[in-house]
């Protein structure tokens, strides 16, 4: 049967599908073997590699937990400043007043541009050299500092292009109510533009989380995959084992971050649609676009 996206497949179409899928089955059975005699020929799928992590609360109270710690906090930290400071400069970036976008966008694409490796890299020196920071904890400042700098430019382009995406009517309409640019901006664009914006900020903090490694590799921030060298070091190195099982923390611990974000994007739509109600729950029949204010009243 044929579509307008498609023509049917004939009979040699299909047996070519057939004998592509299998041959693909095949391949990836092989591939799988491979990695599967590889890692036994190395003895990395031995029950005494991973029995540290079942039977005892050692490596996780030594290592996992403290890299985990450090990795929460650096990510909090960053989000922390990052957040604010992207909402700022992306409103910036949709400024009037020539001398306040251009300065605003500069700044957002110098560290867009630049890797938060050699962000990270950078403010370490800087604070070795011109600080009193202690030496224990300049490896934390310099990854947060690294962190906020590349992710506030990414997240002010997310701020700036969840308020473009709002109908031109909901700045058209508060202007005729007589509303100062800051009001409309602040009361009016920004609250409606936090769930477009929402899942693509949870992505961002998904990065964050994960950026906090590059501070172990480079810089021996304490971090949770920093953990991975002492700990197979120190369990007769089972570094497959220790390197799965940090990797299932982080998938936990992003999945966790995107479900909750999940959740809150559907409570916002939610919320937003019941305020598109009349008080007594019929639809409103208005013929201009609605505009929801701060005070939750719709006009």
């Amino acid at each position: 049967m044929s579509s307008v996206l498609y023509d049917a497949q004939g009979p040699r179409a299909k047996q070519r599908n057939i004998l592509y899928t299998v041959l693909f089955v095949l391949g990836a059975a092989a591939v799988v073997w491979w990695v599967y005699d590889g890692l036994a020929e190395k003895q990395q799928l031995d029950w005494i590699k991973w029995k540290p992590f079942f039977t005892s609360s050692q490596p996780w109270e030594t290592y996992i937990w403290p890299g985990l710690q450090n990795t929460l906090e650096a990510a909090f930290f960053a989000l922390l400043i990052a957040l604010p400071l992207g909402a700022l400069f992306g409103i910036g970036r949709l400024s009037d007043h020539r001398w306040v976008r251009v300065p605003a966008g500069f700044v957002v694409e110098l560290f867009r541009a630049v890797p938060v490796l050699i962000l990270m890299i950078t403010a370490n020196a800087v604070y070795a050299e011109y600080t009193t920071i202690d030496t224990e904890m300049r490896p934390l400042y310099a990854v947060v500092t690294g962190l906020v700098l590349y992710n506030f430019s990414v997240l002010a382009e997310i701020v700036r292009a969840g308020i473009e995406t709002l109908p031109k009517g909901q700045a058209e309409a508060a202007k005729a109510l007589g509303m100062r640019k800051s009001q409309i901006m602040l009361s009016v664009l920004l609250p409606q533009a936090v769930t477009a914006m929402l899942p693509a900020i949870v992505s961002q903090l998904v990065v964050i989380v994960k950026d906090t490694a590059l501070g172990g590799a480079m810089m021996t921030f304490p971090e949770l995959l920093a953990s991975v060298r002492p700990m197979s070091a120190n369990y007769g190195a089972n570094t497959i084992a220790c390197f799965t099982i940090i990797a299932l923390i982080y998938l936990a611990l992003n999945f966790a971050l995107t479900t909750c974000a999940n959740r809150l994007e559907r409570w916002l739509r939610r919320k937003k649609k019941g305020k598109g109600t009349a008080p007594g729950g019929a639809p409103e029949t208005v013929g201009t676009p609605s505009l929801v204010v701060d005070d939750g009243h719709a006009v």
